[in-house]
């Protein structure tokens, strides 16, 4: 088998996967003089019709008046271009030291003249160079590989493709990446060059020093004509484009033109570029006139290594070229900085009366998501494209921007809403519509991803609504990008793994368990590196698996899981009551391993929660690592590691980490990312989702995420649990009431989710919102007010709303402590309809905050309970069970302790009874059970029965979902 070889500027090798028709070449220093004419000025170099010529050389044979004065001329021009890209050189890694420039040649053959010219230049300078040699016959497929890989490699900056005139196709040329391609033989180069534009394209390095020799020629000429015989292919467009723009006259001519003795009498300079070995008689030059030969071939002389004008032109194109290879790095980290968004905002044309959520999605053509992406400063190769309109981002941005300022971070939060929901999606989106689309400031949301059991279920999908909304609403509330599958993937592979384990236990020695889980591979027994790590933490240093003894294998092998105390279940992302509790093992072949267990809804996964915290993949990987499966008949806990499935959990979530772009109805970008639960989880979108959102908009941008559930639930959370977790700190929160919530807190009567509202939501009544305003509304503003972050309360209208409640509302919450209320439109009007919450964001951001942390993460488990219990939700204090004592014990002996809070209880009141509303004082709040997602990093009491699998109602939202078959359009959903 062939292998394709990589050679470095230093002489190492790099090997590549093998492939067919590659050869190993060795290094052979070739770069030589040919013979001359007398009386004129001959450079003769490889082929000046492409760039993928043999090294260009020099042969200089004057009279004795001119020889010496023209050598000193290429001598000088080769010491002024090595010097200026020296200079550049310098300048660049001042601005980062750690920028290394590398080109890269690609050729076919194994002739390494080019490489010695290049690597002896690029050495003057200090540059890298990588040689990936093909066979003679390579294929255009092969070509194509080696360029694609090069493409996407950020240490090669440039690539000079050293290939046959044939090999140089209209599909490797539209391949090679245009900002690499330093030799500027593809087709947008060339067209910049054509056009004058240089701000991008390349010169190419040949062209160049064929210019600079005319321009140091004895004779000015300016004003000149200039024939190019043989000026065919990319060197004859460009010479003739640098040509005429210096004030020459270009013409063209073939080595068969009848004329062409007349046409070389009448030219001030000649240049041969043809692949003919044709000489042309000296007496058909005009006296003084330059002529300059390029030709493909080369001749053997061990002198021409020398740095001298002997090999003049070839090393003048070589100097040349790295000035191009500086130039393209100091593009490339030109292009790694921070870039000034040129946000293109799409129109709205908002319909009365309001038409149906897809209908408006539908109405409205979201833009490609690459130009999206490029808009808001992304680079092509952090984007990765699902389908025209999503797109994963890949986390290196944040390397790429990381001394970048972070934007303001604006946290949307709700009053305790009623079971129909209160629109903080919404408002959300309706926000950084009127900040980006209407302000032209930069602004990103963040939302997380809904679950597919409430979209056939009863709540429909959660992509806004009205004129804000996230598009395509069908693909934001489906599939997505797979990221909950991969999270149920994940899940359920620790579920096998749990009940695979404890049968292999029960029906195997330990002797037979060690020798399946190490098992002789060719006679030797290795240690995977996750085994390894499990034997460190039972404080077994060895690492060779036959120095264990018999007690140490038995503590290896046995896991020793107690099956009543398993707290991992299965998920699937359908709401399926019958799920909640099942029986498994039941068939013979499990031998009567039967337990209890049950299902929950994927999104109540605790890698769903892991997802939405990690701040990196390895944090990702050393969470899911660290989640507690259950606890052994001796009382330790059992972790993923223990079972040895954290790495390939790790392997199916490495996708899912990347938080997906999308845009809303105006343009805007939107994050859709992670969706925990907001009662057994922390209820908001992805830690990574925020600080990627937070480079990219810029030092005076703005990031808007949303918390789940009424603020003393979500934006709790949000603070005591995702904050310390990011380290990020938020400006203003935004708290989302209506006049319907605020009327059911003031006394009206209850909400039901499918029930006609009672007529005291439809009518006017001052005295119900008045009630609201001073009970649920004041408290939600002052649990904001304990985390000391200003509020600005949005007032979502409905179109039963009276202008006299409106005003009170606005009225009562400024009294209340808000900085600001003021009402949105967004529903019927998209970001036109919020632009005074946008302005009033805007003003409360601008002040400073004094953003302080709840409970001290230290306290004991217990106080931080009564903190949350006493503070947030106006309890005297709390009651703990007996087995929440005892499991709060247990999690201080494991060293649990200093997790934070994460309350697991009713969103549709502040206490633990959904029928309380307002604000309830003088209860006992009961801790029923305290549990723990050790990988998530929470510790979460249970106050009340919780359920993690909802279920379906007489009539779920499916009724109304079908498919079009001819158009393929989603009719239903909402």
């Amino acid at each position: 088998m062939k292998l394709s070889i990589i050679r470095s500027a230093c002489g190492s090798l790099r090997i590549h996967q093998a492939r067919s028709g590659s050869k190993v070449s060795g290094l052979s220093p070739r770069c030589l003089p040919v013979g001359a004419a007398n009386g004129r000025l001959l450079f003769r170099a490889a082929s000046a019709t492409t760039s993928s010529s043999s090294s260009p050389k020099l042969a200089i044979n004057f009279g004795k008046q001119s020889q010496k004065k023209d050598v000193l001329e290429c001598d000088s021009s080769l010491r002024e271009v090595v010097q200026s890209t020296k200079e550049a050189l310098v300048a660049l890694q001042r601005r980062n030291p750690a920028i290394q420039p590398v080109l890269a040649i690609i050729q076919a053959g194994e002739d390494d003249s080019v490489l010695e010219i290049n690597k002896k230049m690029a050495g003057k300078i200090g540059l890298n160079i990588t040689q990936i040699c093909l066979a003679k016959d390579c294929s255009e497929d092969e070509i194509v590989e080696e360029v694609l890989k090069l493409n996407e490699d950020p240490r090669v900056h440039s690539v000079y493709l050293h290939l046959p005139p044939a090999s140089l196709t209209n599909r490797v040329l539209n391949t090679l990446k245009p900002e690499k391609d330093v030799d500027g033989i593809s087709y947008l180069n060339m067209g910049r060059l054509v056009q004058g534009d240089l701000n991008k394209g390349f010169v190419p390095p040949i062209a160049s020093a064929i210019m600079d020799l005319l321009e140091k020629h004895d004779a000015p000429l300016e004003g000149r004509t200039v024939l190019m015989i043989g000026a065919e292919g990319p060197l004859g467009v460009a010479l003739h484009c640098l040509i005429q723009r210096s004030g020459m006259v270009a013409l063209k001519s073939h080595w068969s033109f009848k004329n062409l003795q007349r046409q070389v009498m009448q030219a001030d300079a000649v240049v041969l570029l043809g692949t003919e070995n044709i000489d042309i008689p000296p007496t058909w030059f005009r006296p003084g006139a330059a002529v300059i030969r390029c030709e493909p071939t080369l001749e053997t002389d061990e002198h021409a290594t020398e740095m001298s004008s002997k090999s003049g032109l070839g090393y003048l194109t070589a100097a040349y070229r790295t000035q191009n290879v500086v130039r393209s790095s100091s593009r490339w980290l030109q292009e790694q900085q921070y870039r000034p968004w040129r946000l293109r905002s799409l129109k709205l044309q908002p319909l009365t009366p309001v038409p149906s959520d897809i209908e408006i999605s539908r109405a409205q053509t979201p833009k490609p998501v690459d130009q999206l992406a490029e808009e808001i400063g992304l680079l092509p190769e952090e984007l990765e494209s699902y389908g025209r309109s999503k797109a994963k981002v890949r986390l290196s941005l944040l390397e790429r921007l990381h001394t970048q300022p972070d934007g303001k971070y604006i946290l949307v939060a709700g009053i305790t809403p009623t079971p129909l929901g209160e629109g903080k999606s919404t408002v959300t989106i309706g926000l950084v519509q009127a900040l980006s689309a209407h302000l032209k400031l930069n602004s990103f949301a963040c939302l997380r991803q809904p679950s597919q059991g409430p979209t056939f279920g009863v709540k429909g999908g959660a992509a806004g609504g009205g004129y804000a909304q996230v598009i395509p609403m069908e693909e934001f509330n489906l599939h997505l990008t797979g990221d909950i599958h991969a999270i149920t993937a994940a899940n359920n592979l620790v579920a096998a793994a749990i009940d695979a384990r404890m049968l292999h236990e029960a029906t195997q020695s330990d002797k037979a368990l060690f020798n399946r889980l190490v098992p002789s591979v060719n006679g030797v027994r290795r240690f995977s590196p996750i085994q390894i790590a499990r034997l460190h933490r039972l404080g077994i240093s060895k690492i060779d698996p036959t120095s264990l003894t018999p007690q140490e294998v038995s503590t290896f092998v046995r896991l020793d899981l107690d099956p009543s105390k398993i707290t991992w279940q299965r998920v699937v992302d359908t709401n399926d009551r019958f799920l909640r509790k099942i029986t498994v093992g039941q068939a013979n072949t499990e031998k009567g391993q039967i337990r209890e267990t049950g299902f929950d809804i994927a999104v109540a996964s605790e890698i769903m929660a892991i997802l939405a915290l990690a701040d990196s993949l390895e944090d990702m990987k050393n969470r899911l690592a660290h989640m507690v499966v259950g606890t052994s008949r001796s009382g330790q806990p059992v972790t993923a590691e223990d079972l040895g499935v954290s790495g390939a959990l790790a392997v199916l979530m490495k996708d899912a980490i990347k938080p997906t772009l999308m845009q809303t109805l105006e343009g805007t970008p939107v994050f859709v990312h992670a969706g925990p639960f907001a009662n057994i989880a922390h209820g908001n979108s992805s830690v990574l989702a925020d600080k990627l959102a937070l480079k990219l908009v810029g030092r005076d941008g703005f990031v808007v995420t949303e918390a789940g559930f009424g603020a003393d639930i979500g934006m709790e959370k949000f603070f005591n649990i995702k904050c310390r977790a990011s380290g990020l700190r938020p400006n203003v929160v935004v708290l989302v009431a209506t006049v319907r919530a605020l009327k059911m807190h003031g006394g009206g009567p209850n909400v039901s989710a499918g029930a006609p509202l009672p007529r005291e939501y439809i009518d006017e009544n001052l005295t119900l919102v008045a009630g609201g305003c001073h009970s649920n509304l004041r408290k939600q503003i002052q649990i904001a007010h304990l985390f000391g972050v200003p509020v600005v309360v949005a007032l979502n209208v409905f179109k039963t709303d009276t202008q006299a409640e409106i005003d009170l509302v606005c009225q009562i919450a400024k009294e209340c402590g808000a900085s600001d209320a003021v009402p949105c439109h967004h529903w019927a009007q998209g970001g036109r309809g919020s632009l005074e919450l946008a302005q009033a964001v805007n003003d409360a951001a601008s002040r400073p905050s004094n953003f302080q942390f709840l409970y001290n993460i230290e306290m004991p488990i217990v106080e931080k309970i009564r903190t949350i219990a006493q503070k947030v939700y106006g309890a005297d204090d709390i009651e703990l069970s007996p087995e929440a004592k005892a499991k709060i014990d247990y999690y201080n002996q494991q060293g649990f302790s200093s997790l934070p809070i994460c309350m697991a209880k009713t969103h549709l009141s502040l206490s633990h009874m959904p029928e309380k509303k307002g604000a309830p004082t003088g209860f006992v709040l009961p801790i029923r059970d305290v549990r723990a997602s050790i990988g998530a990093g929470f510790i979460y009491p249970l106050v009340g029965t919780m359920s993690t699998m909802p279920g379906l109602p007489t009539r779920p939202c499916f009724y109304d979902i079908d498919l079009d078959p001819a158009t393929e359009e989603i009719t239903g959903l909402f």
